[in-house]
């Protein structure tokens, strides 16, 4: 058994601290009423601060109290967990219950870049400016350096612009596919209102009061009323392909310690009886 000292070393109490506090507070107070208030707080602080470091240099000041011993024992009376009358008894979930694959949002990005790409297409053609147009403005938007010599030529085919353009318009697909396979989940009964027209108008708004500072000639060239329409044509499309693939059942009922790989049968079964009660 340890042995317990009778005594023990603490340090001394001192009412000093407060004397310097107070002589502080009537410093600052004096500032706002008379300059002899100040003059009483600057001599109570000095006095204060002298007793202080009195009792803490060279030593600090110590005593001896007695040590009390006493055994803490922590019981319950109740045997079990108190349930309010006429609710049933349900495990805690975590949300969603249930999630979308990566393949889902894969296939979602996919689907939604081939859409805005025909979009964007379609707009170059309509608009007279050539089927290359969306690309060029993709480039010069991202890399400002190409911005100048991109303007010259926008609109014109060129093999560097879509070697560029293309990876980079996947790459983002993919991670907004991605994205919207892990959003879904959370309002699984409105999808295409999420991922087809809240989404892209948060996106958009954050690009156009991006652009304006980081590439202002490219802002001049770009139709905000068609890159809405095409950034909603991915959102529908995307948010569709995801919500109708199949969900995968998140493991709620499985107690912690089972999805962290350790066994602890006791406490499986414990859990199980509570909740039948």
């Amino acid at each position: 058994m340890m042995n317990i000292p009778e005594k023990i070393e603490v340090p001394a109490p001192t009412a000093w601290p407060v004397v310097l506090a107070f002589g502080l507070t009537l410093v600052f107070a004096g500032m706002v009423t008379a300059a002899s208030v100040s003059i009483l707080g600057a001599v109570l602080a000095v006095t204060g601060a002298v007793g202080w470091f009195r009792q803490v240099l060279p030593v600090e000041s110590h005593e001896w109290e007695p040590v009390v011993q006493e055994e803490i024992a922590i019981q319950t009376s109740r045997e079990t967990v108190e349930r309010i009358a006429g609710i049933r008894a349900v495990p805690r979930a975590w949300l969603p219950v249930e999630i979308y694959p990566i393949s889902a949002g894969i296939k979602g990005g996919l689907a939604g870049g081939a859409v805005m790409a025909l979009l964007a297409a379609a707009y170059g053609i309509l608009s007279g400016n050539g089927i290359w147009y969306a690309m060029d403005l993709l480039v010069a938007g991202l890399f400002p350096a190409m911005a100048t010599e991109t303007a010259r030529q926008i609109g014109t085919f060129n093999v560097y612009r879509f070697l560029v353009a293309v990876p980079i318009h996947l790459l983002i697909s993919l991670l907004v596919g991605l994205l919207y396979g892990a959003m879904l989940p959370m309002l699984p009964r409105r999808p295409i209102l999420l991922g087809g027209f809240v989404t892209p108008l948060l996106w958009s708004g954050l690009i156009y009061g991006g652009l304006a500072f980081i590439n202002p000639v490219m802002n001049q060239h770009i139709d905000w009323v068609w890159f809405v329409a095409s950034q909603i044509g991915f959102g529908i499309v995307a948010g569709f392909v995801v919500a109708i693939q199949e969900r995968i059942p998140t493991r709620q009922r499985t107690p912690l310690i089972i999805r962290m790989g350790i066994e602890a049968p006791g406490l499986v079964r414990e859990h199980q009886e509570d909740l039948t009660r």
